[in-house]
This record gives C-alpha cells, structure tokens and sequence, in this order.
C-alpha cells in the first residue's frame, strides 16, 4: 500500500505575506463592510456608504507604499514548482509591474467612486449594491496584475468582470438591460474560449504558473507544439476583450452609452487595465518562446484597433444623443491600439529591453485624463444622454469646466499644452521604432493625425457662440455638486502636474517592470 505521509509535513506550510496582499485585501473587506452595513444603515443615512468606499479604496491606495521599496514580495509559493525566473512558483508576486498597475486601478476606481456619488442620488441607483459592485470589480482589477498563474488570473479577471455586468445593469431606463446583456454574452463568450485556451496550455506544458508554463513550451515535445499555440492564442482572446481590441471591441459603444457614467468611466480605464495587465503578463512571460509569433498577432490587433476606434469616432454625428459617450467609447477603442504597440514591441525586443514600461507610462496618462472627461460630461449632462453639441458655447457658461474638457482633450490628441499626451504618445512611437517595427509606428502617426480631426473639433465647439444650456446642466453662477467638483478637480490637477513635470510618470518607461 502507497503511503500518503509527506516527509516533512511543515514544508507544506506557508506564512502569508499580508503586507503583499495588502491592497486587494482591503478592497474586498471594504466591499464586504459596505454590504454588512447597509442592511443596518437608514435610508437617511446611507449616502455614508460612498464615503466608506472611497475611504477603503484611499486606504488600500495607501497600502501600496511599504511595497514600493526593496525587492519584489512573493507569497501563496509552490516549492515544488521550478519558474523561469525569480519567484516563478509563486501565485502573487507584488513586483514594478504589478505596483503599476495596482496603482492605475486603484486610482481609477477612487476617482471613478467620487464621479458616482452625484449619479447614484440623481439616478436613485441602489446604494448598497452600487457601492458593493464597484469595490468587488475592483478587487478583481487590483489582484490580477499580481498574478503569476493562469487559474488565479482568470479567477481575478472574472472577479473584475462580473460585478460590472450588474453596475452597467442599474440603470432602469431600458437602456442599462441591454447594454449589460451584450456587455455579458460577449464576455461570457470570451471567457469560455480562454478557459479552453488555459486547458490547452496545460497539457502542453504541464503547469499553470507562468514561469513555468514558459519552460514547459519551450521543451514541449513536437506533437504537442501545435496544441501549444493554439492554446496560446485562444488564452489571449479573454484579455483582448478586456482591453476592448478589435473584433472584440462591438461591445463598447453600446455598453458605455446604457451604462451609468461612472460606470461607463470605470470601464474605460480601470477594465483596460486589468485586460491589459493580464495580456502582458501572459505573452512576455509564460507565452516567451512564441515571442515573433505574438508579437506580430499583436502589431497587427494593435493597427487594426487604433485605426477602427479612430474610424468609429469619425463617423459619429455630434448631434445625436449620447453621441459624446459615444465618441469618447470610440475614442478609448483607438487608444487601446496605441495600449497594444509596446506590447507587441516585447515580441521583437531584444534581450534585457523592456518596452513595457511605455505601456504602464500611456496607460497612467490615459487613465488621469479620461476619467476626467467623463466626469465634464457628467457636470455638463449628469446622464449619458448627452451630445457633443450640447457642449456648444460651454466657456461662456462655466469657463473653469470647459476649460478642463478642452485640456482633456488635447491631451489625448497629444497637443500642446497637454505636454504629458504628447510625451506618452511619443514613447509609443519611440518603443514601436526600437523593436524595428516601423510599419506599426507609421500606421501609429496616421491614426494620431486623424484622431486630432474629432477632438479638436469638440474643443472648438467649447469656445463657439453660446447657445442655451442643454436641460439638466448646471448653469453659470451655480456650483457643481462638491463630487463632480472633487472629480475634475483631482483629474485635472494631476493632468497639469504630468505636462508640467512628465518625468513623474514617463520614468516608468525607463526601467524594466519586472
């Protein structure tokens, strides 16, 4: 008979690094906070829960900062598990490239957690349930780049995901089901795919952890090689939906337009973010040995997006309603493509070049003054109805918003005075052009000149000839809800920090993230 004895039974436990898990753990204890308390909390009082989830999400923010020095932590270890790098057994890895983009996320939720507050009173959205969602989708967002194998990337990818499904459908005016619906059945779909993607990649290599996976490819015997790619490609599919890249981006416009604002907001940086985290990790660590092969997957999905969300946003009438959500969910397609050009510049690099930090650099840059457009649209329409022509004559009304959207705006075309778009725009190009990519780089320059075409026209509709204020906006000489004030507030100092001082953000591409 076979003993089941282990040897030395206490290898097999553990300590866990709680400082390391910090960030995540606090999300999800606020979530659960939230939910305990308000089934106790009176009505009258509830408005308390959006502080207690701003006050959880600062919190974990906070908890970022022991890690920032030293060593990269590691906890929930397999000894028994041989990576192609340092830590390469373990499940959470708290290094560079996770800090990043657990910074993005958190950030991106707190901002989003203030721009919710005016539209879950105006909009009478459920209070406990809203504020439960958003710090649940949260968690997931925020434990998905420390992540070092499949299985607990795919349970954070889905743990960002389903609670959004429910946030987009709290709105009851019709709108909210059907955005959530395709928002779901397309998720839903590419999720069934990646599972099956994961399955593949583990018989061919005999692991889920990503250093490991990486080994196991390399040395795969040849019958199994082309389960091995074919795994590969299909464990990719669930993170490019995330990132919104095309052909999996026909969700977006719907889903940004039906859902509520903030929601809407959250999606466009915080639900990029953890698709592209998880993209990055997959393909520059456990998919390494197919590096030319997805690389050029890669260079082509990020050609094909940026010129198909430019495209979109072009061929959006300005008189429509939701046309300015609209335009913005298309402008965050084309965006995505300039996302993917330093990751499929990781294909071609050579070794000990990381162009991955001109991703986290643009991603933090975006995600500052994206959100922050989405929150003028919020002080200008408080619903997602409204048009780009409603902001018509917007300076002579409220000059300090219009100002704002205007320095938005150029930022994301990378015009001057938005110094950090430009800058962010230019370390893309730059990491595209040092990977020998010049192809992608020119198809890049294009896309920015074309784009420049509908965000400077919406700028110049701020400064154009008044005309009356569209129903439900906040007149001049009345003051924002202190919220909306707060939102604009942060995003567009912290946008105006960056163009004054780039190097605060833009030092991120000079290093390796891992």
């Amino acid at each position: 008979m076979t003993s089941l004895a282990v040897a030395n039974p206490g290898s097999l436990i553990q300590s866990v690094d709680w400082v390391a898990i910090a960030p995540p753990l606090i999300a999800a204890v606020a979530a659960l906070a939230v939910l305990l308390t308000d089934l106790f909390l009176p009505e009258r009082h509830k408005k308390w829960l959006g502080r207690l989830t701003a006050a959880g999400l600062a919190l974990a923010l906070i908890a970022l900062l022991p890690l920032t020095g030293g060593s990269p932590r590691a906890t929930f270890c397999a000894q028994n598990v041989a990576g192609g790098s340092d830590n390469g057994g373990c499940s959470y890895v708290a290094d560079h490239f996770a800090l990043v983009f657990q910074l993005l996320a958190l950030g991106g939720a707190l901002i989003a957690a203030l721009l919710s507050a005016h539209t879950v009173e105006t909009e009478k959205l459920p209070r406990g349930e809203y504020w439960f969602l958003l710090l649940s989708s949260a968690t997931g967002a925020v434990l998905l780049p420390a992540s070092r194998d499949l299985a607990t990337m795919v349970i954070a990818l889905e743990v960002a995901s389903l609670p959004a499904f429910a946030l987009v459908a709290l709105r009851r005016d019709g709108r909210g089901a059907e955005a959530a619906f395709k928002f779901f059945v397309s998720s839903v779909t590419a999720t069934a795919v990646m599972l099956l993607g994961v399955g593949f990649v583990y018989a061919a290599s005999g692991s889920l952890h990503l250093g490991a996976v990486a080994q196991g490819l390399e040395h795969a015997p040849g019958q199994l090689r082309p389960l091995a790619e074919a795994g590969a490609v299909l464990t990719l599919v669930g993170f490019a939906f995330k990132v919104a890249a095309v052909p999996f981006h026909f969700w977006v416009p719907d889903t940004y337009t039906g859902a509520p604002l903030p929601v809407a907001g959250y999606l466009s940086v915080v639900g990029k973010a953890a698709g592209l985290s998880g993209l990055a990790l997959a393909t520059t660590i456990a998919f390494r040995p197919y590096a030319h092969t997805w690389g050029l997957v890669l260079a082509v999905l990020a050609a094909v997006t940026m010129t198909a969300g430019n495209v979109g946003a072009l061929r959006q009438r300005f008189d429509t309603r939701y046309s300015a959500v609209r335009l913005l969910a298309w402008s965050s397609v084309g965006q995505a493509g300039y996302l993917l050009v330093p990751l499929a510049a990781a294909g071609y690099a050579p070794t000990g070049v990381d162009p991955l930090g001109a991703t986290a650099a643009y991603a933090l840059i975006y995600g500052v003054v994206n959100l922050g457009a989405f929150g003028v649209v919020a002080a200008v329409g408080h619903r997602a109805g409204t048009s780009v022509d409603d902001f018509r004559g917007l300076f002579a009304r409220n000059r300090w918003t219009a100002l704002a959207l205007a320095f938005f705006l150029l930022c994301l075309a990378g015009l001057p005075p938005g110094v950090i778009g430009l800058f962010g725009k230019v370390v893309v190009f730059r990491a595209a052009v040092d990977a020998g990519l010049g192809w992608l780089a020119v198809v890049m320059a294009v896309n920015v000149v074309v784009a420049l075409y509908y965000y400077l026209l919406w700028t110049a509709r701020l400064f154009a000839p008044a005309q009356d204020a569209p129903l439900g906006e906040t007149a001049a000489g009345h003051r924002l809800p202190v919220s909306l004030t707060a939102t604009l507030g942060l995003t567009a100092s912290a946008a105006v920090v960056l163009s004054v001082a780039p190097q605060l953000v833009l030092q991120v591409a000079g290093g390796s993230l891992f």
